[in-house]
């Protein structure tokens, strides 16, 4: 069995002018896609072949980031169940004009699900657990999962009821 650990990935890339938004710093739209990229190889080598992107559970944005800046994204296997799987990534920059320590700019949960030649779900391997940090990830992960089926159970719900409000 794999651990956690053993599924984490590192892909770094420097940010460019054709990357900037409007205020002249690095569109979210771009941060988003080097850490669906990065969880999308985690999630592809786990399954042992393809995965897609099922939801992009949590993405928070702490600081900007700027043209110039080293732009790391490290992401590793939180959780998996029968076909789906959670990655958990974490965005971090080394500014282009100091020497100072990395400093974290975004993190997100992403949800893939692994697929056959027919594009069908496939079952993907247990994940092994051995540390006590990779256990917590693994029970966090199970709580964003619960949340998510709760709510898209609820939305369900409200819509059969024909509710117009």
């Amino acid at each position: 069995m794999t651990t956690p650990s053993e599924t984490r990935v590192n892909l770094s890339e420097i940010m460019r002018a054709t990357e900037a938004n409007l205020l002249g710093t690095v569109h979210g739209g771009n941060i988003m896609k080097a850490v669906d990229s990065c969880a999308g190889v985690v999630a592809n080598r786990y399954a042992g072949g393809p995965a897609v992107t099922a939801a992009l559970d949590e993405m928070s944005f702490l600081t900007p980031v700027r043209v110039g800046d080293i732009l790391h994204t490290s992401a590793q296997l939180n959780w998996a169940g029968r076909s789906s799987m959670e990655v958990g990534v974490r965005v971090e920059v080394d500014r282009w004009d100091t020497h100072t320590d990395r400093v974290h700019v975004a993190s997100a949960y992403l949800v893939f699900v692994a697929v056959d030649e027919h594009g069908k779900s496939k079952a993907v391997p247990p994940l092994d657990l051995e540390t006590p940090e990779e256990k917590r990830r693994f029970r966090e992960a199970e709580i964003r999962r619960e949340h998510r089926l709760a709510s898209r159970a609820a939305i369900e719900a409200l819509r059969a009821e024909g509710d117009d409000a």
